[in-house]
């Protein structure tokens, strides 16, 4: 065992740990009692039902937890990455079909592990708590749709990753980084228009009154919307949300259907009003930037590691491997990973304050409020959790924290 191999294990086995003791400090958060400001939302048989709800998610989401961990750890112990990448080798000798066939393989039989709890969480627990819409028909559709463009898109980069590594070795990093990042852009100006249709149906928001005042506040604000959209949540799930999609100069707005059915047509607009704050305050290209360049660390660091034959040696390679140094090279990446995202998600925090002031700025802070609290309640979210685990995973503040704000 070289000093690579027990710093994977030592990762990993922390990273499980935390995430066990975050999940318990959260379950042990929710206090019995509603919270004042919130004590005409819920009565205590709801209050209960939210907190039986986000105790049944947490105890699939521990079980999840552990089967990875134990599948993750016996596949490394017992070699089981150099194994897999050996006997995918038998079928091929060029690298990127190889890689393709490796991390397709990999990432298959993983996925169909998971396929039972995604099951139980959608149509055991969904389906208890009055949330789930989804079909069996849809759900198997959802997966093949997943697995053609994860295969389309996934292994299109990986190819071009992996010929980029054939053509300039270790300096490949810079090529593979502006290629993401291109990507990337261009994900976040054309999902709504190329990527979600496969998944739900957009209809335009018909004529009426909320229509029209939804436009009248775009413009009102100078926003600059170029289409409405009603989608189909509905299909899969009673949980409501909204977002605008585009980094050009019009934007698309996306309104789930369950929400227009719950919410009155001031909190609709007060919601955009949200998501306007958001575009008006730069948000999304701010953290477009910070993302590129949390990347581009990324694939710098690859690029000084992925040669490095004790990662290929800790899972079970006798030689340097492109993939293996990938996949070893992630698992070390992972407390880095940790301390990124609990920097952006304070960020993220504080953007969501700051789009909640231009709502209250532009629209009023009542509506808001009203339009959080339902959001809230139909969701069964959990209004006090734990500190840390907010602080290590919540991109949103608690709602209490958003009431308090837009009180002020």
């Amino acid at each position: 065992m070289n000093t690579i191999f027990i710093s994977m294990v030592s990762i990993i086995t922390f990273t499980f740990i935390l995430e066990q003791v975050m999940q318990y400090l959260n379950g042990k958060s929710w206090t019995g009692i509603i919270p004042e400001k919130l004590a005409d939302l819920y009565n205590w048989e709801e209050y209960t039902k939210a907190q039986n709800y986000d105790f049944d998610k947490k105890k699939l989401s521990r079980l999840g937890s552990i089967i990875g961990f134990f599948i993750t750890m016996i596949i490394l112990i017992t070699g089981g990455f150099g194994w897999l990448y050996n006997f995918t080798g038998r079928y091929t000798q060029d690298l990127i079909l190889h890689t393709l066939l490796f991390f397709a393989s990999y990432g298959i039989a993983m996925d169909f592990i998971n396929i039972p709890l995604s099951l139980y969480s959608i149509f055991v627990i969904e389906e208890k708590y009055g949330f789930n819409r989804t079909t069996i028909k849809t759900f198997v559709l959802d997966k093949m749709k997943g697995y053609l463009l994860g295969g389309l898109i996934g292994g299109s980069l990986l190819s071009m990753f992996v010929l980029f590594y054939q053509i300039a070795g270790t300096n490949f990093w810079w090529i593979a980084w502006l290629s993401i990042s291109g990507f990337t852009l261009l994900l976040s100006m054309f999902y709504a228009s190329v990527i979600l249709p496969l998944f739900n149906k957009l209809t335009p928001l018909p004529e009426g009154e909320l229509r029209t005042a939804l436009v009248n506040y775009c413009n009102k604000v100078k926003f600059p919307v170029s289409d409405l959209f009603v989608m189909d949540g509905s299909k899969r799930s009673a949980k409501a949300n909204a977002f605008f999609s585009g980094l050009g100069p019009k934007k698309k707005i996306v309104l789930f259907d369950t929400l227009i059915e719950k919410h009155t047509v001031d909190e609709l607009v007060a919601v955009m009003s949200h998501e306007v704050g958001h575009y008006k305050r730069k948000h999304t290209y701010k953290m477009t930037i910070i993302s590129i360049l949390q990347t581009g660390l990324m694939m710098f660091l690859l690029g000084q590691f992925i040669n490095t034959p004790a990662l290929s040696n800790a899972l079970g390679s006798s030689v340097a491997v492109l993939a293996l140094g990938m996949i070893g090279f992630f698992m070390l990446y992972s407390p880095v990973s940790i301390l990124l995202s609990i920097v952006t998600n304070s960020l993220s925090r504080k953007h969501e304050y700051e789009a909640d002031n231009y709502a209250k700025e532009t629209f009023g802070a009542l509506p808001l409020m009203e339009a959080l609290k339902k959001l809230s309640k139909d969701n069964l979210t959990n209004l006090t959790p734990h500190p840390a685990f907010v602080f290590l995973y919540y991109s949103h503040p608690t709602l209490l924290q958003r009431i308090n704000n837009l009180e002020k």
